[in-house]
């Protein structure tokens, strides 16, 4: 479970900003909203992160940085070219600043193949917290170079971070008995200062970066529109698996009150979607489909992944494609532990939409805003004073949160 974020001088964020996820022990939760950081924690963290704020507040940005986070340590082995897809804030001072991105979750302890193994077995192992790290430098506007790159652990959450490994500027790494470099130090003089250690060691087979790549794959991404370029690989996804879309088509009448169900067709193009519509003669392709249907077909295997295997998801704009009657039973799949939700899968998004704010608690909510500087900040509504009855709805409209657009 994630449960805290930490970013700095990454694009309008310029000054260092944390979302602490962490609820009290003493919070009721008769709903199952909540769930534990890591087995056996007293501490909680909520399973739905809604980000709230007016237009160009910086709502997208915070997801942004927290993906790039997690796609850095899993996948920037696949980088060919110098640098990182990133940037920092545009003032003059923050183009000799560097970016400064840390995320905690809860975990195994001291992971190993051994461990994993375990777990799969279903035997008791020993939990916590962990914290993974990165800050790169940045010249002259331009991000050139890991600075820091670390991993560290703290068991059962309590006491000081132990080092699970840590990497310097000059690429030198320091490991530990859960993450050895026995059999591995060869691999110091191929490592990239745009790579990570976790992507760039996995790709080597090193068991314990492995595993923790393996992990980082169950982050499900949609940020920022979803571009027609983008139909064919969902196309091509749900046409080769068949459990997928029956699974999509008991949902889809809940989006779209015309639509019976889809299946796919093979043509000469390949596989095109169908959709048959109650009232019609003839089945409409998907060009022909309403743009909110496509967009939530195109969520959905994201959504039933995430909840499937117990991963986080990423989506920027929920409510652009969903009725907002639809949002809270959408978001709602993820409070529900007994059926849609058996793992703890965690749901962050953005969203415009305040009635849904009627359906959610104040530790579910994030609000984004940005000053006259262009500066974004971000706060939980557990960091200001919130009575439990609240309407949260009204509240934020009258602007007692923050996050609202400023008329006239």
């Amino acid at each position: 479970m994630l449960y805290r974020f930490e970013v700095e001088n990454f694009s309008s964020i310029r000054d260092h900003q944390v979302i602490d996820l962490v609820v009290a022990s003493n919070v009721p939760d008769p709903e199952g909203r909540y769930a534990p950081i890591f087995p056996g924690s007293e501490l909680r963290a909520p399973k739905v992160v809604s980000i709230y704020g007016a237009n160009a507040s910086g709502k997208t940005t915070l997801l942004r940085a927290l993906g790039f986070l997690i796609t850095f340590a899993r996948d920037s082995h696949h980088r060919t070219t110098p640098g990182f897809l990133c940037e920092g804030f545009s003032d003059l001072a923050s183009r000799s600043r560097p970016i400064k991105l840390a995320v905690e979750f809860g975990d195994a302890m001291n992971l190993s193949k051994e461990v994993a193994e375990a777990i799969e077995a279903g035997s008791d192992v020993e939990y916590g917290v962990c914290r993974y790290e990165l800050e790169i430098e940045v010249v002259d506007g331009r991000p050139e170079r890991v600075l820091t790159e670390a991993l560290r652990q703290k068991p059962n959450g309590q006491g000081k971070w132990q080092r699970v490994f840590e990497r310097d500027a000059e690429g030198k790494v320091k490991d530990s008995r859960s993450f050895s470099m026995s059999g591995f130090q060869h691999l110091l003089n191929t490592l990239r200062p745009n790579v990570s250690v976790l992507s760039s060691f996995a790709l080597f087979q090193h068991p314990t970066s492995m595993l923790f790549v393996q992990k980082a794959q169950r982050f499900m991404f949609q940020l920022g529109p979803s571009p027609a370029s983008q139909d064919l690989p969902v196309i091509s996804y749900l046409g080769q698996t068949p459990t997928m879309v029956e699974q999509l088509n008991r949902e889809l009448s809940r989006i779209d009150v015309g639509v019976e169900g889809m299946r796919f067709q093979e043509t000469s193009n390949g596989l095109v979607p169908m959709f048959k519509h109650s009232g019609l003669n003839q089945e409409l392709p998907w060009h022909q489909e309403s743009h909110g249907t496509q967009s939530f077909i195109k969520m959905f295997p994201l959504i039933s992944l995430a909840l499937a295997q117990g991963g986080i998801c990423l989506i920027d704009e929920l409510d652009a494609a969903i009725h907002p009657l639809i949002l809270p039973q959408l978001v709602g799949w993820f409070h529900d532990t007994n059926e849609r939700n058996p793992h703890d899968a965690q749901l962050w998004f953005t969203c415009h939409s305040a009635s849904l704010l009627d359906d959610l608690t104040k530790e579910e909510v994030v609000i984004c805003e940005k000053d006259r500087g262009g500066r974004t900040t971000a706060h939980s509504l557990m960091d200001v004073k919130v009575r439990r009855d609240e309407n949260l709805y009204r509240k934020y409209l009258s602007g007692a949160y923050g996050g609202v657009p400023q008329l006239g």
